[in-house]
């Protein structure tokens, strides 16, 4: 079982949600998912962006803190947030069932 926090009203998905002209955000750093202008209950009705997020924490779980932040803002400098290749992983994720199965959240 891996347990992933959740955190509501968090300044780093501010910066985040400013970053992407957004009112809701997410953004992950290793098993926590930071969240702005969205509930934890509401975030987890939302099943395709629960699951992306919890790719991200995959991620970070296969690559270590340090190496993934480094691996994903050099990628983000070259292509873009959307053609990201963590992003563009974790949003083939999005209608994986099975990445939920042994998460449990906090």
């Amino acid at each position: 079982m891996m347990n992933i926090t959740i955190k509501e009203n968090s300044w780093r998905a501010r910066v985040a949600a400013r970053q992407l002209k957004g009112t809701q955000a997410a953004i992950v750093f290793n098993n926590v998912i930071h969240l702005w202008g969205i509930s934890k209950d509401a975030f987890l009705q939302n099943r395709s962006w629960t699951r992306h997020e919890v790719a991200h924490v995959y991620q970070y779980k296969k690559y270590g803190f340090i190496r993934f932040i480094l691996l994903y803002l050099l990628e983000t400098a070259h292509t873009g947030y959307y053609n990201n290749r963590f992003e563009a992983e974790a949003r083939s994720k999005e209608e994986d069932l099975s990445i939920l199965e042994n998460i449990q959240f906090i």
